[in-house]
């Protein structure tokens, strides 16, 4: 048998490092996390820049102070900026994959809903396309201005115009089936506040183009000019619509509730937007995730989806039978499931 001292349980007891390995591998360490970090600024000084490193025309948003594009004058380049992390990317993603979820949404409620409804009429067809082409073309155009915004003072000037516009287009094409589900029964007025919003929205669409529109002193009349519009177009009518058939019926015939809830997104949306909160409270936290610019993006995404919820309940409602309170078990699956796609594209963007 061997013997087992106090010695040999000594001999195979672990190893402590020594004062000069644990040195020498904090030091390594270190130097590993040194390099990274330079690495990381290398990487950031070449690819996007600081506030105060910008042209006075790409300066916006003192709050945010760094993750900034450079100007490239080249498309390429700055299409280029599509391929990593920016303080745009958020911008721009919300909007491009939201413009390819509603074009998509819509061909799906062409091709699958209207063969199953007898009764839908190309009026159906023509009220949703209203709203699908003002919301793929605002969504399109605002990812494609924020892509290429970094391009030159020419560039971002005129993709701000075509920003404005795109605005235009989605309030005026979710206005129209709007009133046509609101005030079904009541063709005249349908005809006089298409008419009012078609007016006014090719009013707005001629100034969104002007070059003072986008100078500091008309940023009142931007916010009057937008304001007209949706009141004209939208709270007026369903006002009358209220007074008409009372707020209960105007849940089902025109989905109110869900009207109501998208007009709150859009307010909460620009309120936030305009006083640039969150990042007032921290410059330089919310640089690259989670500025109000963003938030807004996400919340005209949300307030377009309960758009497009509603106007599948009035869509249903008049489809089924006039006061029907029963939902085609159809329908009513796909609308949710229309709904939570949108929704989830929302959700997967938010930082």
């Amino acid at each position: 048998m061997t013997s087992y001292t106090y010695l040999d349980s000594l001999s195979h007891a672990p190893r402590c490092p020594s004062v000069n390995e644990e040195h020498q591998t904090t030091s390594t360490t270190e130097i590993l996390a040194e390099t990274a970090k330079n690495v990381e600024r290398r990487v950031e000084h070449t690819l996007t820049v600081l506030w105060d490193d910008l042209p006075s025309w790409q300066q916006d948003n003192h709050y945010i102070t760094s993750g900034y594009r450079p100007a490239t004058s080249s498309f390429r380049r700055s299409f280029a900026s599509l391929g990593y992390i920016h303080n745009e990317s958020v911008n721009i993603y919300s909007h491009l994959i939201g413009a390819v979820a509603f074009t998509f949404s819509g061909y799906l409620l062409y091709t699958i809903i209207k063969p199953r409804y007898g009764s839908a009429e190309t009026a159906d067809v023509l009220a949703f396309s209203c709203f699908f082409a003002g919301a793929a073309l605002c969504l399109g155009m605002s990812g494609t201005y924020h892509t290429i915004s970094n391009h030159s003072p020419t560039v971002a000037k005129f993709g701000n115009k075509l920003d404005y516009l795109g605005i235009v287009f989605l309030i005026t094409g979710s206005i129209i089936p709007g009133i046509y589900y609101g005030l079904y029964c009541h063709p005249h007025l349908f005809e006089l506040y298409t008419t009012i919003t078609g007016v006014l929205g090719g009013f707005c669409a001629v100034v969104v183009m002007l070059e003072r529109f986008r100078t500091p002193a008309w940023r009142p009349y931007r916010a009057g000019i937008f304001v007209a519009l949706a009141l004209c177009g939208a709270v007026i009518p369903i006002l009358h619509g209220v007074q008409i058939y009372g707020f209960h019926e105007m849940r089902e015939r025109a989905g109110l509730t869900w009207l109501l809830l998208q007009g709150f997104l859009y307010i909460l949306g620009a309120s936030l937007y305009a006083a640039r909160w969150p990042e007032r409270t921290s410059p330089g936290s919310y640089d690259i995730w989670g500025s109000s610019h963003q938030i807004f993006h996400l919340l005209v995404l949300a307030a377009a989806a309960s758009h497009l919820y509603g106007l599948t309940i009035g869509f249903d409602y008049h489809h089924n039978g006039l006061g029907s309170k029963m939902l085609s078990g159809d329908l009513s699956t796909l609308k949710l499931h229309l709904f939570l796609v949108i929704c989830q594209v929302d959700s997967t963007m938010r930082p």
